[in-house]
């Protein structure tokens, strides 16, 4: 009999460890570390956690693989991880990060740049290719899967033959820093949203605006 109520409150608190683990959420803002990359059209993943952490009085903090801002938002656990692994070695941190908090797949949002969106458009996908992206690259091999939501903002593609890195790597335009706050403001909203609301209702709200 004891062995038998041992065994039911063992059950019980891996299923409320495995609900707790649902409540948890990995947003993963890709870049690159260096004062050289702050303002750059690559660093937008950077930026958008940046900006989220600004605005709710948030802290980051140097930690393995990156650093790591935690946000609480109706019972929900969002960590802000900025991996200091450079682009090309994303995964690496995601997949620490992932592990070490126990976080499932479905849980995890990725933000990268898009060449292939106008500025500012927003794309949220649940899985797909790296098209082309070393960061994305990177996850998709270290996590040996590409069904982890990636949510894409577009760059556009204004550059001239050849001039692919120099434009990715470059400073946003006077007119692009004109409306990145608003771009901002909706990246935020599009993070809770996706922790409280779904992933669907999620692409419903925010995909194309």
């Amino acid at each position: 009999m004891i062995k038998w109520i041992t065994k039911l409150f063992s059950s019980k608190s891996k299923e409320e460890n495995i609900e707790d683990n649902m409540k948890k959420y990995l947003i993963v803002g890709l870049g690159n570390i260096g004062a050289e990359y702050v303002n750059t059209r690559h660093n937008i993943g950077f930026k958008v956690l940046d900006f989220l952490a600004k605005k709710e009085g948030l802290s980051f903090e140097t930690v393995k693989l990156g650093s790591l801002a935690e946000y609480k938002f109706k019972g929900r656990t969002f960590f802000l991880l900025k991996p200091n692994t450079y682009m090309n070695l994303s995964g690496k941190a995601v997949k620490y990060w992932m592990d070490k908090e126990n976080i499932p797949l479905e849980n995890i949002l990725v933000i990268t740049d898009d060449l292939n969106l106008s500025f500012g458009t927003i794309r949220i996908k649940p899985k797909g290719s790296d098209g082309g992206h070393n960061g994305l690259k990177n996850i998709n091999l270290v996590l040996n899967t590409q069904n982890y939501t990636r949510f894409r903002f577009g760059i556009s593609d204004q550059f001239k033959k050849g001039q692919q890195v120099d434009y990715v790597l470059g400073e946003w335009d006077e007119e692009e820093k004109a409306k990145l706050p608003e771009r901002l403001e909706i990246s935020a909203e599009i993070i809770k949203t996706f922790g409280t609301a779904g992933l669907e209702n999620t692409m419903t709200s925010f995909n194309g605006k």
